[in-house]
């Protein structure tokens, strides 16, 4: 593995998952594997279990942890070929990437969508940009249409949890007063593509996902019907894709409920709006497993890591 830009980067998710939950039994076991060398973390957006479990993780292996938010911190990018450079922007994503592949051996890159402009989230500029100029791995720590490192910690959390060979899993939209991103969503439809297991995208009609990411995919309009024997059901909110970016939808019937939830597992990659995405008797109950997703972004990232570090 050089990069880790998108779940379908993983040889065999499931040997990748047993190799994480053997790793978390030892976090320290590989800590050699990372001395003298150093990650640089980039943040574009905010963060909390990103950062964290991802500089956790990168400590575990023994590696030096650079963190830099652009957001305050760091000059202005331009990313355009041939832009003359006379308004906002500061320095090139040419000369950046060059430059920050001098201090690091691994860049690790957070750049959410803007949803203002379909093919520009599209393209990755951000993630593309480090990718085609800097000349160490690239780690993506959620772009603008993909979360990987969020769709393998879900993939060890549901392994971990799961009682039957093949079981039932559901990715249900809930409402939400802002406009979010697809990311999280999308790389979970990817990885549940990787997995053998029942699984159904339920959304409320007009709420579809990129169809090129869910070629293939059952999805049921009808969430009750989708819900029905399920044995984990996520939830995460994401904006119109059509009508990019727009919330043209904010029916709180969508609400995951304990009624609605029944025996299932519940997950969601966090953070989530209480009584708004999902209510507190759900969050709250012995059925919840989102800390348990939490901690495992730990072993997502180590087990990536490692990997990247194996192949320097």
């Amino acid at each position: 593995m050089k990069n880790y830009l998108s779940i379908n980067d993983i040889d065999s998710l499931p040997k990748l998952v047993e190799e994480a939950k053997n790793l978390k039994k030892n976090p320290k076991a590989n800590v050699a594997l990372g001395t003298n060398k150093t990650i640089g973390l980039l943040f574009f957006n905010n963060s909390l279990r990103t950062r964290l479990s991802t500089q956790k993780a990168a400590t575990n292996l023994g590696l030096e942890v650079m963190v830099m938010n652009f957001g305050n911190e760091g000059w202005a990018l331009e990313y355009g070929d041939g832009t003359i450079m006379n308004k906002g922007t500061s320095e090139h994503i040419k000369e950046a990437a060059q430059v920050v592949s001098q201090y690091c051996d691994i860049i690790g890159i957070r750049a959410f969508a803007g949803l203002k402009d379909k093919e520009k989230d599209k393209a990755e500029v951000v993630l593309n940009g480090f990718k085609k100029y800097a000349s160490v791995p690239i780690l993506n720590m959620e772009s603008s249409v993909g979360h990987p490192l969020q769709a393998l910690a879900d993939a060890i959390t549901i392994d971990e949890n799961k009682t039957t060979k093949r079981p039932k899993v559901v990715l249900s939209w809930a409402p939400h007063p802002k406009a979010l991103p697809h990311a999280v969503a999308n790389s979970f439809v990817e990885m549940m593509q990787l997995q053998d297991a029942d699984f159904v995208l339920t959304h409320p009609k007009g709420y579809e996902l990129d169809p090129k990411i869910t070629d293939g995919v059952t999805i049921e309009h009808d969430q009750e019907k989708a819900l029905k024997n399920a044995d984990f059901v996520s939830v995460k909110n994401w904006s119109n894709y059509k009508d990019y970016g727009k919330v043209i939808n904010t029916d709180a019937s969508w609400m995951m409920t304990k009624e609605k939830l029944g025996n299932a597992k519940f997950m969601h990659c966090l953070p989530v709006r209480r009584n708004v995405v999902v209510n507190d008797a759900v969050l709250d109950s012995d059925q919840s497993i989102v800390i348990q997703q939490a901690n495992n972004r730990t072993y997502a990232a180590q087990i990536v890591l490692k990997k990247i570090l194996e192949n320097l």
